[in-house]
């Protein structure tokens, strides 16, 4: 039988580490915690940033992760602790699970994602503006 996305958040919620709101706010900023921000660059330019939080956008976090992917980034081999988001905590709360799949720990989710953190207050940043390319 098919499986809908709430069946699947479901079943990641069941084996994942989820942060509440307040105790990401509690370990944010601290050595060896790195904050994952997994929501679409449009998100940003709307709605802000965690400052300080590693942008990985969700269609590329299985490729950054993997250390033999030509797409591997370093940050994912730190050590660290990540705490992965996005808007509402479904898409975090799968990326979290495929994580753990591939080996990646320690790792956990903020319930309620970007929403929950900034209606708690917590540390919002607009996202910086890209220069034009410089011509000729």
């Amino acid at each position: 039988m098919a499986k809908g996305y709430k069946e699947l958040v479901a079943d990641a919620e069941a084996v994942i580490e989820t942060w509440t709101v307040e105790r990401a706010l509690a370990e944010y900023g601290k050595p060896g915690v790195t904050f994952v921000d997994l929501r679409d660059v449009r998100e940003l330019q709307r709605e802000g940033r965690i400052p300080g939080a590693l942008h990985a956008p969700r269609g590329m976090l299985e490729f950054w992760i993997d250390r033999d992917s030509p797409y591997h980034r370093e940050q994912f081999a730190s050590g660290d602790r990540f705490v992965f988001f996005c808007a509402a905590g479904w898409r975090s709360a799968l990326a979290t699970r495929t994580a753990l799949e591939m080996g990646l720990e320690p790792v956990c989710h903020i319930a309620g994602g970007f929403g929950a953190w900034r209606e708690a207050g917590g540390a919002v940043a607009p996202l910086p503006e890209r220069s034009p390319p410089k011509q000729g």
